[in-house]
């Protein structure tokens, strides 16, 4: 496909897909669930899932194709650029989590803890519009984002709020227009095609731009993090490297996982790369804890991370399908495992990546290992490595097929197809476990 084609065509699908948002996006007030079947029946009427699946189809071919046909950065920034406008004035697509965030920031604002409880009893003006599933659990991000969304309640409308998240989101995308040529550069690949595998991701347009998710600002600070890290390895960069990981951390504590990481890319010896970026890191969550006035309750509120139950997540997957067949209720102990094999697994990476280099690819693949063992996978996690690795058709097929797993209101398809779902991850994990296993034994 020609450049210009790329270009256009995908414009025209983030037209489409904003047609799908004004028809039927994530609402400002909470309506009877939009599943896929009332969704396809045309109950919402026949344009709206037509512009959906056109919208995203389009989009995900002049994404995918569009890899092999960028002719600069420029051009990478630019087309990218483009396709977000659409999505920009109209209402939320992919999930309604942003209503969610726009109360806890109406909580910080006014003076209450947003890690004490819910939002359900605040007195948030915008109580309607968030899911009821989230209106009882505290808050589980860190104290920088909580300080962006009280600003942006600052605005005292609804339609404010969503506007300065958004800003913010679109920020932390910025952050990756900077820092995704420097990793790719030192990896070895093509800077322009990088920022395209990142910036035009179907994921990154629809829950990023549109849905305006804190993993878009997170996702931003770890890219620039580790950018810094590798370009200016001193100490003293070190530090101001650690201090934007930690204000990564500040966003959401999955971005704890690449720390290690980002110390290896430092000079020698260890302990010197250890003691900068880990006294950044920690600089900046104690300014950040004294800034919010909230302590580290966000801690507790990742406990309740967990509460959705859906086959997307590999180690839920096969605790679904135990319940299901034996009668025991086995995702609690599933997801436990995933857990303590995602620990294993980080811990090999890191020691492999100091053993062999290469600790970017090995940051990317210790942030691919958290999607995948995590008690809960939401689509827009797949960004999280992609924006580190910048390459591999297996992930970049995985973004692909995610982008595609939510209605434009939000409703999952996972939870829809709860367990066939569930029984078809299991086996994919069984054959995928035979395979390694045979592999093995042909080696030895």
């Amino acid at each position: 496909m020609s450049p210009r084609l790329i270009r256009w065509g995908g414009f025209a699908g983030s037209l489409a897909t904003a047609g799908t948002a004004w028809l039927g996006g994530a609402g400002y007030e909470r309506l009877p669930s939009v599943n896929p079947g009332t969704l396809l029946s045309g109950q919402r009427g026949v344009l709206l899932p037509i512009l959906w699946v056109t919208g995203i189809t389009v989009l995900i071919l002049a994404w995918w194709y569009g890899r092999h046909a960028v002719p600069s950065t420029r051009w990478a920034l630019l087309t990218a650029g483009l396709w977000y406008l659409p999505l920009l004035p109209v209402l939320p697509l992919g999930s309604a989590d942003v209503y969610s965030y726009a109360c806890q920031g109406w909580v910080q604002h006014v003076g209450g803890d947003p890690y004490a409880g819910g939002v359900g009893g605040s007195g948030c003006p915008w109580l309607t519009s968030v899911d009821p599933a989230w209106t009882a659990s505290p808050a589980p991000y860190g104290p920088l984002f909580l300080l962006a969304a009280g600003v942006t309640a600052a605005a005292g409308t609804l339609a404010g709020v969503i506007a300065g998240l958004r800003i913010v989101a679109l920020l932390g995308l910025a952050l990756l227009a900077v820092g995704v040529p420097v990793l790719a550069r030192r990896m070895s690949l093509d800077p322009a095609r990088a920022l395209w595998i990142v910036l035009a991701c179907p994921l990154v347009l629809i829950h990023f731009v549109s849905g305006a998710h804190n993993d878009a600002l997170m996702a931003g600070l770890i890219v620039g993090g580790l950018a810094l890290a590798a370009s200016r390895p001193a100490w003293p960069w070190l530090i101001a490297a650690g201090a934007v990981l930690g204000l990564a951390v500040g966003v959401k504590a999955t971005a704890i996982v690449v720390v290690p990481f980002a110390v290896i890319l430092g000079t020698r010896p260890l302990w010197r790369s250890i003691a900068s970026v880990g006294g950044g890191v920690l600089l900046a969550t104690a300014a950040l804890t004294l800034l919010s006035g909230r302590g580290i309750g966000w801690v507790g509120g990742l406990l309740r991370s967990g509460d959705t139950v859906a086959w997307t997540s590999p180690s839920t997957a096969v605790g679904i399908v135990l319940s299901t067949f034996f009668g025991k209720n086995a995702i609690e102990v599933t997801r436990l495992l995933g857990v303590l094999l995602l620990a294993v697994i980080l811990v090999a990476l890191w020691f492999r990546a100091l053993r062999h280099g290469d600790p970017i690819r090995h940051a990317g693949l210790a942030l691919a290992a958290t999607v995948l063992c995590a008690p809960v996978f939401h689509p827009w996690y797949a960004v999280w490595p992609l924006a580190v690795l910048l390459r591999g058709r297996l992930l970049l097929a995985l973004c692909a097929f995610a982008a595609t797993l939510t209605t434009p209101a939000g409703y999952n398809w996972a939870l829809y197809t709860r367990v066939p779902g569930a029984i078809l991850v299991t086996a994919l994990l069984v054959v995928a476990a035979i395979r390694v296993r045979r592999d093995r034994r042909v080696a030895a």
